[in-house]
């Protein structure tokens, strides 16, 4: 991927005006969905999977390929907004419910029309996976369930913490349509917020606002047949060839948001004075953050070395070192930064909320620990790459 980025941080020439000249308009305190058709009418949706994937395995469809720099230049503009729940809104809607309804959708009917309203901008689609029965990471565990009959479905359960819930025209629930928790027993369907039995109310946080994330219920929610998303049983198995993209979005927005807070808390460093002279000149300060630095550049080596290996190829290990990395990176920098900030860390929306917001890199899509339980897994194959 070697022009995901210049040495400078900036994209290349080829990406560098898309999605940034396409939000130039909006006021900074525009919505999620003001954000996100001004992305769909600008093309940058649709540009972003522009790759025909040569294998896309049994079942899954005929996805197109995410090119990595397209994702890391949205990302990257989305993020210079400072919003951060609108980021996180993009960066799921993006990453996961785009490609699955893109693998899924056949040639007609409502999921082809939910992934062209989505992709044109004219409409949001919230990702409804994690379930109110269940721990956000185990999946296999929800209680969900979708009646799969002849003449449609029957939609009844409950799903938590769903980024875009309170902003969306659709919802693409994943559910269970038999007992037990083989792979096999899951299955996505799609959901109109508006369907009778569909409640929806905001989540009770001061954080990540923008994100417009909430609670879902569903209440005996009855659906025509073709409202399934694919196959019935091939749930689990999309979702997870698609897992690695959000993880990938994952790990360039922890880049793209450390590198900000870094640039402003040293434009701060160098206005305060300490002892006659600016805070940036102090060597304990200077060592504290060229650490940052370190960090922060480490990490997009890494998305720069693993990102096609996790778009093109689908590797599970290189999305699971790619998360991990992003929630081993994130709070430790922001940390420094808003220590180094100091009481101006605390204003609002400063230094210490940011990091507060940005606890989700090392929550959704996957505990950090849960995670680095995966990275164990592939222990022999990543010792082995790194001795070769």
């Amino acid at each position: 991927m070697p022009d995901l980025i210049e040495a400078d941080g900036a994209p290349t020439a080829r990406h560098r005006p898309r999605a940034a000249a396409a939000l130039a308009a909006l006021p900074v305190a525009a919505p999620v969905s003001e954000v996100w058709a001004a992305l769909g009418a600008a093309g940058v949706l649709t540009d972003l999977y522009d790759h025909e994937d040569p294998d896309p395995g049994p079942g899954t469809g005929t996805a197109a390929t995410l090119d990595p720099a397209r994702l890391a230049d949205l990302i990257r503009a989305v993020d210079a907004r400072g919003d951060n729940g609108v980021t996180l809104s993009v960066l799921v809607q993006a990453a996961s419910a785009l490609p699955l309804l893109a693998a899924c959708a056949p040639a007609t009917g409502p999921v082809r029309q939910a992934l062209e309203e989505a992709l044109s901008g004219s409409a949001t689609v919230a990702l409804a996976a994690t379930d109110s029965a269940a721990a956000g990471s185990d999946l296999a565990g929800l209680g969900t369930e979708v009646d799969i009959a002849p003449d449609g479905l029957l939609l009844t359960g409950g799903k938590r913490w769903i980024t875009t819930a309170c902003a969306a025209d659709r919802l693409l629930v994943l559910a269970r349509h038999r007992p037990g928790r083989h792979f096999t027993s899951f299955t996505w369907v799609l959901v109109p917020a508006t369907a009778p039995g569909v409640r929806v109310r905001p989540a009770d946080s001061d954080l990540l606002g923008g994100s417009a994330t909430g609670h879902v219920e569903l209440d005996g929610v009855r659906l025509p047949p073709d409202h399934l998303v694919g196959r019935p049983g091939r749930g689990m198995a999309v979702f997870a060839r698609h897992m690695g993209t959000e993880r990938l979005a994952g790990a360039l927005w922890a880049v793209a948001l450390t590198s900000r807070v870094l640039a402003d808390t040293r434009e701060r460093l160098t206005r305060r004075r300490c002892d006659g002279r600016p805070l940036w000149h102090h060597d304990a300060v200077r060592q504290r953050y060229a650490a940052c630095l370190v960090q922060v550049r480490q990490l997009r080596a890494l998305c720069e070395s693993l990102a096609e290996r996790v778009t093109r190829r689908q590797d599970l290990a290189a999305a699971a070192l790619l998360k991990s990395a992003a929630g081993l990176v994130a709070d430790p920098v922001l940390a420094a930064c808003a220590q180094l900030q100091g009481a101006d860390g605390f204003a609002r929306d400063g230094a210490q909320t940011v990091r507060g917001e940005a606890g989700v890199l090392g929550i959704g899509g996957g505990v950090t620990e849960v995670v680095l339980a995966a990275v164990a897994d592939h222990a022999d194959t990543l010792l082995t790459e790194l001795r070769s």
